[in-house]
């Protein structure tokens, strides 16, 4: 007999004669029985509170929030292409910076190269002469991108060298294209200061900060690739059809050498060694389905060479693995349920095979190697391991371990992550991760749906922060891959297009909720969901086309408005917006406008019940502001319980870290308060002022003409 069935039976036979005794005396039998039926509500959710307290008693103890959400004490080591420095990041009063260190060297003996206090460096290389350090930074999260360059070694004064900004111009973002091995002195990188909307290419000094103009883009261009020696040769560009053009480029003449269609991908990614040949990822033809690498001649578009496919034939190419060394292609990699890695040459599959023996644990991944190929640094990542990074000497066989992410994270505390299918509603198989709080059987757990970003992205296994907490806090996490997710092949993407909100893509992610309680791991009444990006648009969705299904949600930098997301794109996404009319939908198009506004949850907010958090940054060129304020204002207007965290200071995405932790304390608060699980009552003085900071009132928020 389940348990809700039999505390039912007892509240009926127990609680009903309580009631007669102390209640006043209902004026009818319907009174009556609508009293009963109350108290035996009343008397079911405290028991099921109650086994869920007791529940939270066999987790693993609390992990402090500050280790999940804290930046992390060492990331991102690179080798410098000439073997002497190792660079990586690290805090640098709490803002995280690069350092640089020698090859032997200790990490104590390191030096920061840079000092910014505003925002912190995530993104950066060395250059082909090992000279310099390059890095991009924006300003608040605007995603206007500029390069700076910096020496590696210190001053001799022992201050932080002062940075010089290789792109000093207001308003623009900065591409990069290439680093040229016979000009190392040299960077190419495309610029959009002539024209907001594309990028012109130039070539641009390191040392003295001067810049040419090598080609104009006055095709339309949306991306470029130069060869090994930093020649633009080849350049794509979006159609109005929506396909994509691939053209040769030279001199400044631009001819068309291939297409493909809007739902194919054709995508140059690396001239061949001969450079007479191109890698491309694509999967044209009618009858491939997953993309494949092939090799094309760059003068005619003629596919010449199958390279390499999938060998279990169920996922989209990954990545090529080349040797700085010689250019050549060692091996290929698969994102499937796990990575998958294949050697190409008895060298890498040697390497391989010893690195496999020695980390058994997690996925491997090929972060950096020197220009002459004796050094490499690796590094592995589980799904209860943020990532432990090495020197790996090819010449030697030494392995040596230089840092753990985060070290003082108790990995046995832990929940793992398992890939599951499910089917939706139509009979498509839907690919997932579920991760079940250790310590919990999975039976009747509170539950977080945690649809990913893009939407043409996909969750992959591994360690993921939002995943881990939650699990900590006692909420089992699925992470579902729906139609539109990319990685599964052109027919499972391209099922997405125009599918949104009310389509099935959210279908899908319902359907992820009806096989979590179908299976009883969920208990219907604790389900919440939380996303970010498209992720954040998805619990939106959620919350106001399912409105029964979900206990509450949270999102993050997710857009309520279909119209007003796409009139606010970006400048330097012109060659997007047709990609966006095609799988989205076109607002200009009056027989689509219709179905866009209903599929914007905006538009449906007075069918939103359950409580609702929405996060933003302030400076987002995706998705703007406004975004945000119109479902706060609405939700607000029609008495709904609606929160608010607005960061001036950022953007698509939160970096700073008293930013990251003020808003894993409001996560922790909300979701105890309607999944009932558990939370760190401790909250630091400086974090809970950020929270103050961050926090609106709902009263003052306004739009647009109100």
């Amino acid at each position: 007999m389940k348990l809700r069935i039999f505390l039912a039976v007892v509240c009926l036979t127990v609680l009903g004669t309580i009631n007669i005794v102390q209640a006043q005396r209902p004026n009818s039998p319907n009174d009556f029985f609508q009293q009963g039926q109350q108290q035996i509500e009343r008397e079911i959710q405290q028991m099921e509170k109650s086994q869920a307290n007791l529940n939270l008693q066999q987790l693993p103890p609390l992990i402090d929030r500050e280790i999940f959400f804290s930046n992390p004490e060492i990331l991102r080591a690179q080798l410098s292409p000439d073997g002497k420095y190792i660079s990586f990041l690290k805090p640098l009063n709490g803002i995280v910076n690069i350092w640089v260190k020698g090859i032997d060297e200790p990490f104590e003996k390191a030096h920061p190269v840079t000092a910014d206090t505003s925002r912190s460096i995530f993104g950066y290389f060395w250059s082909q002469d090992s000279q310099y350090l390059l890095y991009v930074q924006d300003s608040g999260g605007d995603e206007n991108y500029h390069v700076y360059a910096v020496t590696p070694a210190p001053s001799s004064d022992g201050k932080v060298p002062t940075p010089k900004d290789l792109t000093p111009y207001q308003g623009i973002q900065a591409q990069i294209i290439a680093l040229p091995e016979n000009r190392p002195d040299t960077i190419i990188l495309g610029l959009n200061d002539r024209d907001p909307s594309y990028h012109d290419v130039y070539q641009i000094s390191i040392s003295q900060g001067t810049r040419e103009l090598l080609v104009k883009n006055d095709r339309n261009i949306d991306s470029w690739l130069a060869d090994w020696e930093g020649t633009v040769r080849l350049a794509t560009r979006s159609l109005d059809d929506g396909g994509t053009e691939i053209l040769n480029v030279d001199n400044g003449k631009f001819t068309a050498i291939s297409r493909c269609d809007f739902e194919e991908t054709c995508s140059p990614t690396v001239f061949h060694k001969n450079g007479k040949q191109v890698y491309v990822e694509t999967n044209q033809g009618k009858d491939v389905n997953l993309t494949r690498l092939v090799l094309m001649n760059p003068e005619t578009g003629k596919i010449e060479t199958i390279v390499d496919e999938d060998p279990l034939k169920q996922v989209d190419f990954g990545e090529a693995i080349f040797s700085e060394a010689t250019k050549e292609l060692i091996g290929t990699s698969y994102n499937g349920d796990r990575l998958r890695i294949y050697p190409k040459n008895a060298e890498f599959k040697a390497d391989l095979d010893f690195l496999t023996k020695k980390i058994s644990e997690g996925d491997l991944g090929f972060q950096s190697m020197t220009k002459d190929g004796r050094y490499a640094i690796v590094s592995t990542i589980s799904d209860i391991n943020p990532g432990s990074t090495y020197l790996f000497d090819r010449q030697t066989r030494q392995l040596t371990k230089l840092y753990d992410i985060t070290p003082n994270l108790n990995r046995e505390y832990l929940a793992p992550m398992q890939a599951i299918r499910y089917k939706a509603k139509d009979g498509l198989e839907i690919p997932a991760y579920l991760t079940i709080p250790k310590g919990l059987d999975p039976r009747n757990l509170s539950v977080i749906i945690m649809p990913h970003g893009g939407p043409w992205a996909r969750d992959s296994w591994g360690y993921d922060s939002y995943t881990q907490f939650f699990a900590n806090r006692g909420y089992a996490v699925l992470q579902p891959n729906f139609r539109g997710s990319t990685g599964y092949g052109k027919a499972f993407l391209n099922a997405g297009n125009k599918q949104w909100g009310t389509g099935t893509m959210q279908q899908d992610i319902s359907d992820g909720v009806k096989y979590l309680i179908d299976n009883g791991i969920a208990d219907p009444k604790r389900i919440g969901i939380f996303g970010g990006s498209y992720g954040g648009y998805a619990t939106l969705a959620g919350l106001a086309f399912t409105p029964d299904l979900y206990a509450a949600g949270i999102s993050y930098v997710g857009p309520s408005n279909i119209l007003t997301l796409y009139e606010s794109l970006p400048a330097y996404w012109e060659g997007f917006r047709r990609e966006f009319q095609l799988r989205v939908g076109n607002p200009e198009d009056p027989q689509e406008l219709a179905r866009l506004k209903a599929q914007s949850p905006l538009f449906s907010a007075k069918n939103i019940k359950a409580p609702l958090m929405v996060i933003q940054g302030a400076n987002d060129p995706r998705v703007k502001k406004a975004e945000s304020d119109q479902i706060v204002v609405a939700l607000r207007d029609l008495g709904r319980d609606v929160q608010y965290l607005l960061a001036l200071d950022e953007g698509h995405g939160f970096a700073g870290e008293n930013n990251n932790l003020a808003v894993s304390v409001a996560m922790e608060k909300f979701w105890k308060l309607y999944l009932q699980g558990r939370e760190q009552e401790s909250v630091a003085p400086e974090i809970q002022k950020k929270l103050n900071e961050l926090t609106v009132d709902v009263k003052t928020v306004t739009t647009v003409g109100r």
